[in-house]
């Protein structure tokens, strides 16, 4: 297994006698690094010890010796490193293992190079009240192997998991401990805890509508089943990818529900640990990719990936602090075997969550992580002319007259019309408003279920192939020629 590395301390815990005395010992090559003694708590037979921080690396082995009057007992864990432990989770695309993405078959034969990345992945188990421990995993931690990265379809291991530790562990080459723990056709409730659906006025429902959700949807089951047994453990950091659910069930609330996740979880495992995971620990998400549209109407899924921002268009943001987010719906996929819901190409996805995370949760400077983003807003009424200057370069990879729409309103009345794109350079670009005989109040950008092919919106950054991210803005006043901040 893998252990989070300094500069926490990694929790080991389990179960005993009650007052027995249970002594843990990290050793390498029989010599003792440390020890920890404490006892069993009587009320829950448990014991916890929090060993000192480690510098990444091993093979270790923990030995954990408990003695009660005469009884002696004895249990030894092998080769276990010190790393970084991320969690992953969220639904089906979360799921889906290594055998179901675009080369497979290469995919999974690449585990040679490795071997220091191990991988646990939790049991769909589903409880009325928050576990202590896991009730069972569907895969023990484990090095990788072709057979444990593809074992069938939405089983273990997660592509996006898995893929995602390896590109941190090319970056940062030392070990990465990936613990996987999602469920298929899930809303966010689910993931939930009571506390946090409580602080958004969610209310139990007696009618949950099937068509996007065909897991559990009772409130707090996989949160109380499988994500609270683990917040015991030192993570670095969780990855999440979710909301496919919400799009016809408690959307109007998601920019609320997955802010109070975030919080929630983040105290919990802090409380948990012991205060070793940090309080604020890095939160990386994907923002939801393209469906073909049949359920699903053309402003539902803007609108879940707009909330999956907390209505900001970005992370991190003031609701959503040391988070970070892949965007992912140039990653559309019409031919997946699995549904056009299920992209095959996870491998785009972990990398721009790695980024993300270098970003974020390494710290890494001057690292392009995400891509452009509307900064200043100019209405040059006179010219017909709408001009849009971004936080960082554009690239403008194509001409696209319809991705840009603007609110024109007339006599109370507003409508969003399509815009084409008139000119453009480095770092700006104006739209053709001359259609708006009215008065302009918002633009958007890729305010669709499908905004454009695999891999050609119009806007990326120019060197890291980072997509510009849907968005959404007022324009706050009408005088010509007026600077506008971007109003969220």
């Amino acid at each position: 297994m893998v252990l989070q590395k300094e500069p926490a301390g990694a929790v080991i815990w389990g179960y005993g006698i009650s007052g027995a005395t249970v002594t843990v010992t990290l050793c390498q090559d029989q010599e003792i690094i440390m020890k920890k003694v404490t006892h069993v708590k009587a009320y829950s037979n448990s014991w916890m010890v929090v060993l000192d921080p480690m510098k990444p690396g091993g093979p270790y082995e923990v030995m954990a010796q408990q003695t009660f009057g005469k009884m002696n007992l004895t249990l030894r864990v092998h080769d276990v490193l010190f790393g970084d432990v991320w969690l992953c989770s969220g639904q089906s695309n979360m799921q889906m293992t290594v055998l179901q993405i675009f080369n497979a078959t290469r995919e999974l034969s690449n585990t040679t190079a490795y071997q220091s990345v191990r991988i646990l992945s939790v049991s769909l188990i589903q409880a009325e009240q928050e576990l202590e421990d896991l009730a069972e995993v569907d895969l023990r931690w484990s090095k990788p192997t072709s057979e444990n990265l593809g074992h069938g379809k939405f089983e273990y291991m997660s592509a996006v998991c898995w893929l995602f530790g390896r590109y941190l562990y090319d970056t940062l080459r030392y070990p990465i401990g990936l613990i996987s723990s999602s469920w298929g056709g899930t809303p966010i409730e689910a993931w939930s805890s009571g506390r946090s659906l409580k602080a958004c006025g969610v209310h139990r429902q007696g009618f949950i509508p099937s068509d996007s959700v065909t897991g559990p949807s009772e409130y707090s089951v996989l949160w109380n089943a499988m994500i609270h047994p683990l917040s015991n453990m030192t993570l670095k950091g969780v990855i999440w990818y979710q909301g496919e659910s919400n799009v016809n069930f408690n959307r109007d609330l998601y920019n609320c529900t997955f802010p109070a996740l975030i919080e929630d979880w983040r105290q919990t495992f802090h409380h948990g640990s012991q205060g070793q995971t940090e309080r604020l620990f890095p939160f990386g998400f994907v923002q939801l990719s393209s469906v073909l549209a049949g359920a699903v109407s053309n402003d539902q899924l803007p609108q879940i990936r707009w909330h999956q921002t907390a209505d900001f268009g970005y992370v991190p943001n003031l609701r959503m602090p040391n988070t970070f987010m892949a965007v992912a719906m140039d990653l559309g996929d019409r031919n997946s075997p699995f549904g056009s819901v299920h992209p095959r190409d996870k491998q785009t996805v972990a990398y721009r969550l790695h980024l993300g995370a270098r970003a974020v949760a390494y710290g890494e400077k001057q690292l392009i992580f995400q891509g452009p983003l509307p900064e200043k807003i100019e209405l040059l009424a006179d010219k017909g002319l709408l001009n849009i200057r971004y936080s960082q370069q554009i690239q403008v990879q194509r001409q696209d007259d319809k991705i840009f729409e603007i609110s024109c309103c007339d006599d109370h009345q507003c409508k969003w019309l399509p815009v084409p794109m008139n000119t453009f350079s480095t770092q700006s670009l104006a739209l053709n408003i001359s259609s708006c005989q009215g008065t302009l109040v918002a633009f958007r950008y890729a305010w669709t279920t499908w905004p454009c092919e695999y891999k050609q919106c119009p806007l990326y950054h120019p060197s890291s192939t980072l997509p510009a991210p849907p968005f959404t803005a007022f324009i706050t006043n009408q005088m010509p020629g007026h600077h506008s901040k971007v109003a969220q």
